[in-house]
């Protein structure tokens, strides 16, 4: 029994990183009706601007994180705005294919910076081991589940009642109609693309925390996980996003502790076939019929 629960307590660790991360990929499937495939990649710059400032710079911890965190929060509006934005009206595909020239255009950027050479990723964040009768479970993986659901539940609360988060919503439903009842359309898909680099940041930091080991491909398999548990969950709808993610997480922790850790992507993917064959539109999601 113990070996279950640590089993499932380590992937509620992962699938909280996967569900900050996922989080951006259905924000802004949800406003713009685009599949963000750099956003894998902004894992990986907040990773290396956090690494940086720890070193080079030699910041506290809290410090660089922030920091890190606002670069990636800057990052997101610069690439929505010159990428993104001119292609707004333009067909899903252009827009789609832009998303994988912006990933391969930050992945070469950093090698050119940093090398491609992998670089350890210091830990400065010292938290005692928790005990819980013969159940032992570290510190960092605590501290990395709190800060993934808080940061998840002040993200729903923003969306529900903050004035910014309501016109999130109009432009979800309906953006031309919200831009008839006075939305500013392009602050609110900048601050979506903010909110949901700056997640990603948060996921880097945790990620790279657990995992100890920053190059500029590091972010493929998250970003890709991430995306697939933001559409096993329901793309677009953020409760679905935390869901997937928590889903993903233990059951890549249980066929690692059970199967075989050579398995545990394939497990991964194959849940996610086997939802898109029940149920196209994910476990929270709604089948919505189109006019013709």
């Amino acid at each position: 029994m113990n070996t279950l629960l640590t089993q499932i307590i380590n992937g509620l660790h992962v699938g909280s990183v996967y569900a900050l991360i996922a989080l951006g990929y259905t924000m802004v499937y949800g406003i713009v009706k685009l599949i963000n495939f750099a956003h894998g990649d902004v894992i990986m710059v907040g990773a290396y601007a956090a690494l940086t400032l720890l070193t080079s710079a030699a910041l506290p911890f809290w410090a660089a994180a922030l920091l890190a965190i606002l670069f990636c929060a800057a990052l997101g509006v610069t690439v929505e705005r010159v990428a993104y934005k001119p292609l707004r009206s333009a067909p899903r595909i252009s827009s789609l294919i832009t998303t994988i020239g912006v990933s391969f255009f930050l992945q070469n950027s950093v090698q050119m910076l940093f090398s491609p050479t992998p670089r350890p990723f210091p830990i400065r964040i010292n938290v005692p081991t928790l005990v819980v009768g013969n159940l032992k479970v570290s510190g960092l993986t605590f501290v990395t589940i709190l800060v993934a659901v808080a940061l998840m539940a002040a993200l729903e609360m923003f969306v529900r009642r903050a004035r910014m988060g309501k016109a999130m919503r109009a432009v979800s439903e309906d953006l031309q109609a919200a831009q008839l009842m006075g939305v500013n359309i392009n602050t609110t898909i900048s601050m979506t693309f903010a909110i949901g680099a700056a997640l990603a940041a948060v996921g880097a930091i945790l990620y790279s925390t657990a995992y100890p080991s920053v190059s500029p491909t590091m972010g493929a398999m998250p970003g890709l996980k991430a995306f697939i548990a933001a559409v096993l969950g329901g793309i677009g709808i953020m409760p679905g996003a935390m869901l997937g993610g928590f889903i993903m997480g233990v059951a890549e922790s249980l066929t690692k502790g059970y199967i075989s850790t050579q398995l545990s992507d394939a497990v991964v993917f194959g849940i996610l076939i086997v939802v898109l064959l029940v149920k196209p539109s994910g476990i929270l999601g709604r089948h919505v019929s189109e006019k013709v």
